[in-house]
């Protein structure tokens, strides 16, 4: 397997340095949080091997919130390890990935760094970013042996229903392939909260982590939850033969903050809805910019106007160095630099409303 460093990772605030940016707009998550907000005592822990499988009361948290058993749960280092493990556990060069496209890079990069055949789902922001089931179903190939979704859609923000999710399962079922569903945000949605997607059947997995809802990617721990034994069987050892197990500290602070979640969730999605207005009310009072809506999760993917004549190099410059302001261009999803990845949920409200007003005075300078 050859790597490829990505540009959303080469990129990102915390490779270029916080202290470089005014207005950060580019994050994906909630507004990172201390580790004293959890009162927690971690002297006497003992810094032992710990479960192969995870914390037993972190996995018991996860559990409980999905309707699952406990054996049911992996902890990973982060959904970006449960994607990496997935993808090495099921997928070889002689097999077949159907994806969808924007998408955070690592579902589509370790898929090409392990050199099997690709099949990219585009979702379309004329189609309100929707997925087309009749498409996925023509994608599907006799070799397929995995369809990768994510609900709620990074970076757009759209939502599968409960009814167009299990409509791509019975998709995969049908075809005697895996399901995986980036879950990520599914703790972020306006609505009602979704079902776990692995609930559906042994043949889907779900994949998430304490990173974007509970604002503490510091600790890097996630999750893939399956109800196959055999697949679970093998994603443990994956785990096992890259790091054997996960950080007995960083999973004692994540079964903390899930344990805290029945408080911590409600004032947080409703400074979210807020913070979505304010960006709506930019939306509608800028006429050079254009979006769908979220539904869910901390970030939306607004483009600039297709009748607008832009310097789109100068537009991010202006931006960076005059506005102050970062956020997530198109390139970073293999999409248009007209689109932009938007974080409403980091910043404060103040920092939201300026880093907006830096994109519309970033345009202005960049109009041709």
């Amino acid at each position: 397997m050859k790597f490829v460093r990505m540009p959303i990772e080469v990129e990102s605030p915390e490779e270029r340095g916080y202290s470089t940016i005014r207005y950060n707009l580019a994050e994906s998550s909630v507004t990172d949080r201390p580790l004293s907000e959890f009162g927690l005592k971690l002297d006497d822990i003992v810094l032992a091997y710990a479960d192969h499988r995870g914390l037993p009361q972190l996995r018991a948290e996860i559990a409980g919130d999905g309707g699952v058993a406990e054996r049911d749960v992996l902890t990973t280092p982060g959904a970006a390890g449960a994607l990496f493990f997935i993808a090495t556990t099921l997928l070889q060069p002689d097999d077949h990935l159907v994806v969808v496209r924007p998408n955070y890079a690592t579902n589509l990069e370790t898929p090409r760094a392990i050199g099997c055949a690709i099949d990219l789902i585009d979702l379309r922001f004329e189609d309100g970013f929707a997925l087309d089931l009749d498409r996925l179903r023509r994608a599907i190939r006799p070799n397929t042996r995995l369809v990768s979704l994510t609900t709620p859609h990074n970076p757009t923000g759209v939502c599968l229903s409960p009814a167009q999710l299990r409509e791509a399962a019975d998709i995969a079922a049908k075809a005697g392939c895996r399901l995986l569903v980036d879950e990520t945000y599914r703790d972020m949605v306006f609505g009602t909260k979704p079902p776990l997607a692995a609930t559906i059947g042994p043949h889907v997995l779900s994949v998430s982590s304490m990173s974007k809802a509970y604002g503490i990617p510091g600790i890097r721990v996630g999750w893939v939850v399956n109800t196959d034994p055999e697949l679970m069987t093998g994603l443990l050892a994956a785990k096992e033969q890259i790091g054997i197990c996960g950080s007995i500290i960083d999973e004692t602070i994540a079964a903390a903050a899930l344990a805290a979640r029945r408080s911590f969730l409600p004032p947080l999605i409703e400074r979210l809805r807020a913070a979505r207005d304010t960006v709506e009310a930019w939306i509608q009072s800028e006429p050079g910019f254009e979006w769908v809506k979220p539904e869910g999760g901390c970030v939306c993917f607004p483009r600039i106007r297709r009748d607008v004549a832009v310097d789109i190099d100068r537009f991010y410059a202006v931006l960076d160095q005059e506005f102050g302001t970062a956020v997530g261009p198109g390139h970073w999803f293999e999409m248009d630099r007209r689109f932009l990845r938007v974080g409403f949920g980091w910043p404060t409200a103040a920092e939201l409303a300026e880093g907006l007003k830096g994109l519309s005075g970033a345009l202005k300078a960049a109009r041709l």
